[in-house]
C-alpha cells in the first residue's frame, strides 16, 4: 500500500477539489465564482496524474516481481551467489531511526491526507461573524465625494458594500429618504448593538473586508444568522467622518433567509 501512497494522496486531493468546485457550489466560500474553471481543471489535473502515478508503480511492481521469480530459480542471486534471504530490502536503505521512508516518499507526508479528507468530507463554513470583527478597526480612510444616481422604486436592493459607501462618503446623500434592502449576517457588540454584515472579497476568502450597518428598532437574530433588513438610511456625523460608521439602518422589518450560494459580496 505505501507504494501507493503518491497516488492516493493525488487522488484525494483531487477529489476534494472537484468535490467543491464542480460537484457544489461550496467553493464560493472560499474564492470567487471566475476562479471554478481554474480549480475544476486542477483537481482534473491531480485525478489523472494519481492514475498516472498508480499506474507506474503497478507496473515497476510486476517487472520486480518477475525479475524475483527468474532469480530465485537456483536459490542463489546469479550475479554473485549471495542467498536472496540475505540481501538487504530496497526499502530497508531508506530507513533511518527517526527519518523513514522508502520509494514511496516519506511516511510523514500521510499526514496531508486530514486536510484532503477534512475537505472533501467536511467543508469548512463561509467566514462569519468572528472575521468580521477582526477586520472592523482596520478600515482605510476614502475621500468624500458624489455618487451616481440611484435607480427608482422602493425598496431599493442594495448590497452592504454599496450601502456603506453611499452612507459614509456621498457628499449628495444620495441615500435620504430612500427604502433601501439588505441581506447579510448578524454580528453583535457587548453592548448588544447589532449589525447586518457581510465580508468583501476581491479574490478570495484571505483578502475578505467587512462592510455592516447598525441596525435599529428590531430585535436581534442569533449571530451568524442570515437576514434580509428593510429601512431608512438614519443619518449621522459628516460624510467621511468618524461618526457616520458604522452607516445606521432604521428598520421596519426583518426577515431570516437562508445563506446564499455565494456568501461573500465582490469588493
Amino acid at each position: 500500500m505505501r507504494r501507493y501512497g503518491p497516488a492516493v494522496l493525488l487522488a484525494l486531493v483531487g477529489a476534494a477539489i472537484l468535490r467543491v468546485s464542480l460537484f457544489s457550489e461550496v467553493y464560493l466560500r472560499y474564492v470567487q465564482v471566475g476562479l471554478r474553471p481554474y480549480l475544476v481543471v486542477s483537481g482534473v489535473v491531480l485525478v489523472l496524474l494519481a492514475v498516472v502515478v498508480a499506474v507506474l508503480v503497478r507496473t515497476a511492481g510486476e517487472q520486480e516481481d518477475s525479475e524475483g521469480r527468474e532469480d530465485s530459480g537456483n536459490g542463489e542471486d546469479p550475479e554473485n551467489g549471495e542467498d536472496p534471504e540475505n540481501r538487504e530490502d530496497p526499502e530497508d536503505l531508506y530507513s533511518h531511526p527517526g527519518h523513514t521512508h522508502g520509494p514511496a516518499g516519506p511516511r510523514v507526508a500521510w499526514f496531508l491526507t486530514l486536510p484532503a479528507l477534512a475537505l472533501l468530507l467536511f467543508p469548512p463554513p463561509a467566514l462569519g461573524s468572528y472575521s468580521a470583527d477582526r477586520e472592523a478597526d482596520r478600515r482605510a480612510a476614502r475621500g468624500v465625494g458624489t455618487f451616481p444616481a440611484l435607480p427608482a422604486g422602493d425598496p431599493l436592493g442594495l448590497t452592504l458594500g454599496d450601502f456603506g459607501s453611499r452612507a459614509v462618503y456621498d457628499s449628495g446623500r444620495s441615500l435620504t429618504g430612500r427604502t433601501v434592502r439588505l441581506t447579510g449576517f448578524v454580528t453583535r457588540d457587548a453592548d448588544g448593538t447589532w449589525y447586518v454584515t457581510r465580508l468583501l472579497v476581491s479574490c478570495c476568502a484571505a483578502d475578505a473586508t467587512t462592510a455592516k450597518a447598525e441596525v435599529r428598532g428590531a430585535g436581534a437574530p442569533p449571530v451568524d444568522t442570515w437576514v434580509t433588513v428593510t429601512g431608512t438610511w438614519h443619518p449621522e456625523g459628516e460624510p467621511g467622518s468618524a461618526a457616520a460608521w458604522p452607516p445606521v439602518l432604521d428598520a421596519t422589518s426583518v426577515r431570516r433567509v437562508r445563506q446564499p450560494d455565494n456568501p461573500y459580496e465582490k469588493r
